[in-house]
């Protein structure tokens, strides 16, 4: 943030704290959430956005790393059954969170009022610093990956590269800055590319639940009795230490379900839609995920799912199905799939740092709306970090390290709906968590357990200290910006949304 001349900026009434009236108004602040944006989302909308942000490749390729670490058939569906149950665990109880707090920003503004700015700004520091932008590149590079195997000359291995500026990440850097203007043009862009692409991608892994299962119907006794889904034992012995490092691939396949309440201040009667597509898009993406797993397991032998090369499940069971042309095939599928995956998480993701901005945490232009009615600044300052993440070539290693914190941030965030219910029991609740309180703290216990589990495992504890690291630094950045803060805007009294 740096000073400016604020004589022709648009006056800014600071919102109240409960309880109190109107404060003096704040000249140099970005106007509040959800003035002056379009409200144009609808449920189905959202729910593209749940589903679209979920499915990208991982369901094509994490189901080998998991089948190598647990070591039969029954735990490799647990283990999605397990995530799968603690994604939509927590998507219930952020329905709740949504409903009352209909903001720009989503996950940010629960953490707001739950717990203060410091977990607030700590989770917009790292969600920006990597969780969404190493997210978006690395989503970008599998899909320039994969389209290497429509056009070989922008395979890294058709032209060469000068250092780390190869033709995969000149193409995923291409990707995410197309995307980003697309979405600088107005949400309705944005969401109409949503829609179709999340649309498509259901059909792919509808084809691939029903090739898998027409071969195995069609399968003699002998070959139905040696492939994946009767493999013996179907549950093998496996150490509960290794349950958790098995369940990052699933974990993060269907992760980016949150990013919806980013949009919050976006959606039309959110209270009702924002529950209802958080509901529906998990549910649905989750069944998609345990049905292609199944057919995974209908079609292949264990042993193929285990050792795939390259992890490529997906191609591996349709080449076998339909032969070696299948894989121009799976590659178009996964192109839909990360492309549709690229733009969820762009549109999505540019709205923490447009909520941190007015509250005077971040860059005051990223609080800024173009006349599209979208923050455009926010969201080419994302496409920027991104675009570097691509180049350097650490993103996945980045990754590794905020599986941690992911979990760190949705342990607190839905602790933080037991605290609201005790803090704030008259704010009006159009949706309550079902199950609560059990289903909820079943679900903090479980992810507790997860991250436990990462931190003891010897092939993770690195990574997982790495990213706790990660929401530290964050620590420095938030004193210096309380700092400037103070010195240009005047005291901000926190929003009640």
């Amino acid at each position: 943030m740096s000073e400016e001349d604020t004589s022709s900026a648009t006056p800014h009434p600071t919102l109240p704290l409960k309880g109190e009236g109107n404060a003096t108004p704040h000249p140099t602040l970005p106007r509040a959430a959800g003035e002056g944006v379009s409200h144009s989302l609808g449920l189905w909308d959202a729910t593209a956005i749940v589903a679209g942000s979920m499915i990208g490749s991982g369901i094509f390729l994490v189901s080998a790393a998991i089948a190598r670490s647990t070591g039969s058939p029954g735990w490799l569906l647990a283990v999605w059954a397990l995530a799968g149950a603690m994604t939509v665990a927590a998507a219930l109880s952020y329905g709740e969170l949504a409903a009352m707090f209909p903001a720009a920003g989503g996950q940010y503004v629960y953490l707001r009022e739950a717990f203060g700015e410091l977990w607030a700004f700590l989770f917009g520091w790292t969600q920006l610093l990597v969780i969404q932008t190493g997210t978006i590149a690395a989503v970008a590079v599998a899909f320039a990956r994969f389209l290497g195997v429509l056009v070989p000359a922008i395979d890294d291995h058709g032209l060469a590269g000068i250092g780390f500026v190869t033709p995969q990440r000149l193409v995923a850097i291409a990707l995410l800055l197309a995307l980003t203007y697309v979405n600088t043009r107005g949400l309705q862009f944005g969401k109409v590319i949503q829609d179709g692409f999340t649309l498509a991608k259901a059909g792919v892994l509808l084809a691939l639940v029903g090739l898998g299962l027409f071969a195995y119907a069609g399968a003699q006794p002998a070959a139905s009795a040696a492939n994946g889904l009767w493999a013996h034992p179907f549950f093998g012995p496996i150490p509960l230490a290794t349950l958790g490092p098995a369940m990052v691939g699933a974990l993060f396949s269907a992760d980016a379900w949150n990013n919806i309440t980013f949009t919050a201040g976006e959606v039309r009667n959110p209270k009702r839609n924002l529950p209802g597509a958080l509901i529906l898009g998990t549910g649905v993406t989750i069944a998609l995920y345990l049905a292609v797993n199944v057919s995974y397991l209908a079609a292949m032998p264990f042993g193929s799912i285990a050792h795939a090369p390259s992890d490529r499940v997906a191609s591996a069971m349709v080449q076998q199905l339909v032969g070696p042309g299948a894989a121009v095939l799976v590659a178009i599928g996964i192109l839909i799939s990360t492309f549709g995956c690229v733009n969820g998480m762009v549109l999505t993701g540019a709205r923490v740092s447009y909520a941190m901005a007015m509250d005077g945490l971040f860059f005051r232009q990223a609080g800024r709306l173009n006349r599209a009615e979208v923050p455009g600044v926010a969201l080419w300052m994302q496409a920027l970090w991104a675009s570097l993440l691509c180049l350097t070539g650490t993103y996945s290693q980045l990754l590794d390290y905020v599986i941690f914190a992911v979990l760190l941030f949705y342990i607190l965030t839905i602790g933080g709906l037991f605290k609201l219910r005790r803090t704030q029991p008259d704010r009006p609740r159009s949706y309550r968590a079902v199950g609560y309180p059990v289903l909820p703290a079943v679900y903090v216990l479980a992810a507790a357990a997860v991250a436990v589990s990462l931190l003891i495992a010897p092939e993770t504890r690195f990574q997982s200290l790495a990213g706790l690291a990660c929401v530290i630094a964050g620590l420095p950045v938030f004193a210096v910006s309380l700092r400037k803060r103070a010195r240009f805007h005047g005291p901000i009294l926190r929003r009640s949304t």
